[in-house]
């Protein structure tokens, strides 16, 4: 009956090509084919429907679950890699410790500049944040002389006073991390503190050959430093600053004298710094001063 009526629709509309169009009915689709009714054959039509539904349910499910899956996997691999952006965006916005270099004075001709490598002569006033002087070269009238840039000096005192000319001054300003960390130094440098050098440079030479201090504290020769062999060693240093002090008229001699009679606490403050394994030795690769015969 309706192939009759689409037939007289065509007529009437002459143009029309007698095939339906391609958009129109839309095509049934396979999970609901169109109920044509009717007896046995309805019956059927609808076990059919009931299984297609079934099935596209399952399929349904199945690509739903697939596509759960292949979410959470690219939002861990996402949620990955925001962390290692966020982590690297973290470590790049840590604050690094800053040391601040002034020129306070520099002579018109400088024909030489410190590197690397240059024993240098050095006056210093060291002083807290606070304006508290701790150390003073000038004070004791005898100028201060290291090798630079090989770990003699503080990091400060190394990364500070590169490309300097004879007679040249300078303030530093030095954080902790660059300078005695949060341990401090002793009884006259707290733990954190920020140190202010005023320095001056005297004179620049070639490095001497570097004393190996390892090998001259290391009496029985082990490879490895004991507590009475160190404190053999600051004994002798103290002893040696005093009688230096004392002979000059400098006014630090009092000071001397303190650290030599608290000598055993500064043992004890060196075995905390050196001691890393904390054995109750300290070891070559432990040992921190100069340990290296150079030619």
């Amino acid at each position: 009956m309706w192939q009759h009526g689409c037939r007289v629709l065509v007529r009437l509309h002459g143009g029309l090509s007698r095939r339906p169009s391609p958009s129109w009915p839309p095509p049934p689709s396979p999970c609901r084919p169109p109920d044509r009714g009717g007896g046995v054959k309805a019956k059927a039509a609808r076990w059919r429907r009931a299984r297609r539904k079934l099935s596209c349910s399952r399929a349904f499910a199945g690509e739903r679950t697939m596509a759960s899956h292949t979410y959470d996997k690219a939002s861990a691999a996402m949620c990955a890699f925001l962390f290692l952006v966020v982590l690297a965006l973290a470590r790049a916005n840590e604050k690094q410790p800053e040391l601040d270099v002034k020129q306070l004075y520099v002579p018109e001709v400088c024909e030489v500049k410190s590197k690397v490598g240059d024993q240098l002569t050095m006056h210093y006033v060291g002083t807290l944040q606070d304006g508290t002087k701790f150390d003073s070269s000038i004070d004791r009238d005898q100028p201060f002389s290291f090798q630079l840039g090989v770990g003699q000096v503080i990091k400060g005192w190394d990364q500070g006073l590169t490309d300097m000319c004879v007679g040249e001054k300078r303030k530093l300003v030095i954080p902790p991390e660059l300078g005695y960390g949060e341990k401090g130094a002793g009884n006259v440098i707290p733990g954190g503190a920020t140190l202010h050098f005023e320095v001056e440079l005297i004179n620049i030479s070639d490095s001497p050959p570097s004393t190996n201090v390892f090998k001259e504290i290391d009496a029985d020769s082990d490879n490895q430093l004991s507590r009475e062999e160190v404190s053999s060693m600051v004994s002798v240093y103290l002893r040696k600053q005093m009688l230096d002090a004392e002979q000059s008229g400098a006014s630090n001699s009092d000071e001397v004298k303190k650290m030599l009679a608290d000598h055993d606490k500064l043992v004890e403050e060196i075995f905390q710094h050196e001691d890393t394994d904390k054995n109750g030795f300290i070891s070559y690769e432990e040992f921190s001063g100069p340990k290296h015969d150079e030619l």
